[in-house]
């Protein structure tokens, strides 16, 4: 069995007096596709931000590649991770330039050989390569989401997590994107989603469900 990347144990997270997450236990092994579902509300969004560190909780424990998310350990893990918004904002400027910004970052210098895929990427996204000539802020919604997870594929993420970040495309392209997702085994993917057509590409479902103040997200079941 593949080891463990993601790891939540009893993870509890309060928000102006109301739990918006309690007792909830997740574990995500390495290269698997895992949804995460729920009702408006139910703290969806608040597990990836927990995971990334931008959240902080009261209970309970996250870790991720075996360490515990710390507020010091965090400035290490997140190199290795891609957060992807429902509304990407990658910054403004040609979005070649935007692509290509953090590779003339030491941390990301060895791994500037990987632009050379940029264009089949951009083809396997069904994204036309004159989009690299335009403005970032005249791109639409849509493909906004699709030239963040190109960015992050170049940058050899190796934990995807998807927060609605399918919410602006259509069927075609969320099938181009989901089965480039699947098909990525080196790729741990955690996604936030109401979209059936979406989790269909995924090999597990988890479902936040409410209950008073608390949430049970124990149900887990097969996508297949």
């Amino acid at each position: 069995m593949s080891e463990s990347v993601i790891e939540i144990d009893n993870l509890g997270v309060r928000y102006d007096g109301r739990w918006v997450l309690r007792g909830l236990c997740l574990r995500v092994v390495g290269g698997e596709k895992v949804a995460i579902t729920g009702a408006s509300g139910s703290g969806k969004t608040t597990v990836l931000r927990c995971i990334m560190g931008l959240t902080p909780w009261q209970e309970g424990q996250v870790r991720v590649f075996g360490q515990t998310v710390t507020g010091h350990s965090v400035w290490h893990l997140r190199p290795r991770m891609a957060y992807v918004a429902q509304e990407p904002d990658l910054g403004r400027g040609p979005v070649r330039e935007v692509i290509e910004r953090p590779f003339g970052y030491k941390a990301n210098a060895a791994l500037r050989g990987n632009l050379a895929r940029l264009d089949e990427l951009m083809g396997r996204f069904n994204l036309s390569t004159g989009l690299l000539d335009k403005q970032m802020p005249a791109l639409s919604g849509g493909e906004k989401q699709r030239i963040a997870l190109v960015s992050a594929i170049l940058l050899g993420r190796d934990v995807i997590l998807l927060d609605e970040a399918s919410s602006a495309l259509d069927k075609a392209n969320k099938k181009a994107v989901g089965e480039y997702l699947h098909g990525a085994e080196d790729v741990t993917v955690l996604s936030v989603s109401h979209d059936t057509e979406w989790t269909d590409f995924s090999e597990r479902i988890v479902s936040l469900d409410e209950e008073g103040d608390n949430l049970n997200a124990e149900y887990v079941e097969s996508a297949e």
